[in-house]
């Protein structure tokens, strides 16, 4: 089975995603994976040709900052790049399940799931749920952002509790309330759930 790990920004997946690589799980993760495309001078080309040379620096690699800049303050833009790198993380992605058939299930980990249409591709789909004014708090310990950048970057995304009701199972990320144990559940239904799909 394919199953999807989602939520919002700042919400603690990568924490969940490891509690599932803990158990053993195989796990892939689209942000890792997309960023080591800005290692191929081709990738980078067809960038730069969506946004123009201003993306790029004088050894003619990537400025992520310029293009995160430019994609989290226009919609069309951030639309066009995302067409350009998912169709080739989904095709990693099932590279990668293909590696490890022997697992009950694999994880895909990605922050915009619904908004790609990544869940209609998937068994089932965990989400990670934390409210909006920890998130943003977590955020600007983390990422060192204005809040207003952080809200702009969220607005791109579904809210949390859209995500949260259209989700098979759901893992409430607070301090307090064991992810280890939520996860351990979950990991439980899905490997029942495996079986009923095999007979």
């Amino acid at each position: 089975m394919y199953i999807a790990v989602t939520g919002g920004i700042g919400c603690g997946k990568t924490t969940v995603v490891n509690e599932f690589r803990r158990i053993g799980l195989p796990c892939f993760v689209a942000d890792e994976v997309a960023g080591a495309y800005y290692n191929d001078p081709g990738f980078v080309r067809q960038v730069a040709e969506l946004f123009d040379e201003e993306i790029l620096l004088p050894d003619g690699s990537a400025d992520k900052r310029t293009i995160a800049r430019i994609v989290f303050s226009s919609p069309e833009k951030l639309a066009r790049l995302n067409a350009l790198i998912h169709p080739r993380v989904w095709d990693d992605f099932e590279a990668f399940a293909t590696r490890h058939r022997s697992s009950p299930y694999v994880i895909f980990e990605s922050a915009i799931a619904y908004e790609y249409g990544f869940d209609r591709k998937v068994d089932r789909v965990v989400c990670v749920y934390l409210n909006r004014e920890e998130r943003l708090r977590r955020l600007e310990q983390r990422d060192h952002a204005t809040r207003q950048q952080l809200e702009q970057r969220m607005r791109n995304q579904l809210s949390a509790e859209e995500k949260m009701l259209r989700a098979d199972y759901v893992v409430l990320n607070y301090e307090g309330n064991p992810r280890a144990r939520q996860v351990m559940h979950i990991h439980k239904q899905l490997l029942a759930d495996s079986k009923t799909l095999i007979q």
